[in-house]
């Protein structure tokens, strides 16, 4: 029977499972595959498997219990295996590997922070700061001005914006990588002008999360930065 496998942890991890509940309805028990030297985190994969809040949020409480008695690697959402003996081969065919990186990540966290700018609070910044976007605006108000001049206003404002947007998510990385020992940033999209993981040592954690704030307090209306953290590795496996 395929198993759903949440983490990989050494064999001397406590492994304190309780009475955690696996993803699925009902929710699979969740167990452990043991290997020699690792051990993998599994329940019963479940056929209707669907990237709902109730399995994710099974999922993430597993790794986060977990994780919070020792360095584990969490696996992405969905990650199913034909048995639990093809659990133990990957366990025994990458133990070198898997060490390696519990080692490496053993006395750390990620830290996410993402940027949000408001549409209509940036427009009017825009518009305040920038000439030439207030008289093509002033230009075709109320259906006014050519096609060409609706066309410069929208060239223009997405320029200042998007310079704005980068502005914005290099000031927030510069301060917050000294912090941390590696970093994943994502490209900027439509929603976050600034989507980056960080992997903090844990004594520096309360400093991260203290200048996460800081940041978060220092910019006016329209700019929202958000800190999630600590966390399991997840970028980072």
């Amino acid at each position: 029977m395929s198993v759903y496998v949440y983490a990989i942890t050494r064999a001397t991890h406590p492994l304190d499972l309780g009475d955690a509940k696996g993803v699925g309805d009902p929710p699979g028990e969740v167990r452990v595959v043991r290997g020699d030297s690792l051990c993998a985190v599994v329940s019963e994969a479940p056929d209707d498997l669907s990237v709902a809040r109730r399995d994710l949020s099974a999922h993430h409480e597993v790794q986060e219990r977990l994780w919070a008695e020792g360095p584990t690697l969490p696996l992405s959402f969905g990650f199913v295996a034909a048995d639990e003996a093809a659990v133990r081969g990957v366990l025994e065919e990458r133990a070198q590997l898997f060490a390696q990186r519990l080692d490496e990540l053993a006395g750390r966290a990620e830290f996410n922070v993402k940027g949000v700018l408001d549409e209509d609070a940036v427009l009017r910044s825009v518009l305040a700061e920038n000439e030439r976007a207030r008289e093509l605006n002033e230009r075709t108000r109320e259906g006014g001005g050519t096609y060409e001049d609706r066309l410069a206003l929208g060239q223009l404002v997405a320029q200042e914006v998007r310079a704005r947007q980068d502005s914005l998510a290099a000031e927030v990385v510069a301060a917050l990588r000294p912090l941390a020992v590696a970093e994943k940033v994502a490209e900027p999209s439509k929603q976050y002008f600034v989507n980056a993981s960080f992997l903090v040592e844990n004594d520096r954690a309360e400093e991260f999360g203290r200048t996460g704030q800081e940041l978060a307090d220092r910019y006016g209306e329209g700019v929202e930065v958000r800190l999630r953290g600590p966390l399991p590795p997840y970028s980072f496996v």
